[in-house]
């Protein structure tokens, strides 16, 4: 087994900046979800959901950084052109969303699959006693869900 500078095994570091390139590119959609829904929201809620959403792509901005930090961190490249997001994302693309419900719902949604892909990413940072990257999927999973709940609550939904 090669051991890295960080003293982790290189191929399992690799692997897991692999993964984390996925949620990046995840990431940097449901961003982007975020802006639009934020630009394009109409009706009775505009002014609340307004700001939340600019809470939230606030908050994305910020994780989209410590993603790619945390790449370079493990000796890779974080992925950093439109077209690769596109390829790469797991989280669905909102195009002209601007009704309330769509637009909570679309960020349900999106956070649905980012929380998939982070549990993936913490079970394989635990394996490879990566405690950084497991530290921030704990972190990210935490608010998340707590984000989720909200929304769902929103909506009159349960989880």
């Amino acid at each position: 087994m090669t051991l890295n500078s960080l003293g982790l095994n290189a191929k399992e570091t690799k692997e897991i900046a692999e993964d984390l390139n996925f949620l990046l590119a995840s990431f940097q959609t449901y961003n982007q979800n975020l802006r639009g829904i934020h630009w394009n929201i109409k009706g009775n809620n505009f002014f609340g959901l307004h700001v939340k959403f600019e809470e939230l792509y606030t908050d994305a901005n910020i994780k989209v950084d410590e993603i790619a930090e945390r790449i370079l961190t493990l000796g890779e490249t974080p992925l950093h052109t439109f077209s690769d997001y596109v390829k790469t994302t797991k989280v669905p693309v909102g195009k002209n969303v601007s009704k309330d419900v769509d637009a909570v719902k679309l960020i349900v949604n999106s956070i649905t699959q980012l929380l998939i892909l982070e549990r993936q990413i913490l079970d394989k940072a635990g394996e490879a006693n990566d405690e950084g990257t497991n530290s921030m999927m704990s972190d990210f999973i935490t608010e998340q869900e707590k984000t989720v709940w909200m929304m769902n609550a929103w909506l009159g939904e349960s989880i």
